[in-house]
């Protein structure tokens, strides 16, 4: 049985799975940035947040706070990787044009 009724664990689930979806689509979108193991992250995180919004209504409050806190650690550390990564390319590029 699935005891599906909207709360805060189903608006942060969907938003978990939301940047997840975009670092899948930063792959047609800047090939050139995508790694191989973002799909193993892709799916992880589409798991996790799937979890959260079926099984998210359990949650105390203060559990419920943990998991915003480590939800937004980590769409900010994906968020700067990313950036990271742009900039390593750009990098590259650079260095190819000079020689």
């Amino acid at each position: 049985m699935i005891n599906f009724s909207f709360g805060p664990n189903i608006f942060l689930g969907f938003i978990l799975g939301f940047g997840i979806l975009l670092l899948y689509l930063l792959r047609f979108v800047k090939p050139e940035v995508a790694r191989d193991e973002d799909l193993f992250f892709v799916t992880l995180g589409l798991l996790y947040s799937s979890i959260l919004v079926v099984h998210g209504w359990r949650l105390d409050p203060i559990l419920l706070f943990s998991q915003v806190l480590i939800i937004a650690s980590v769409l900010g550390a994906g968020w700067e990787n990313i950036r990271l990564r742009g900039l390593l390319v750009n990098l590259t590029k650079k260095k190819k044009e000079k020689k």
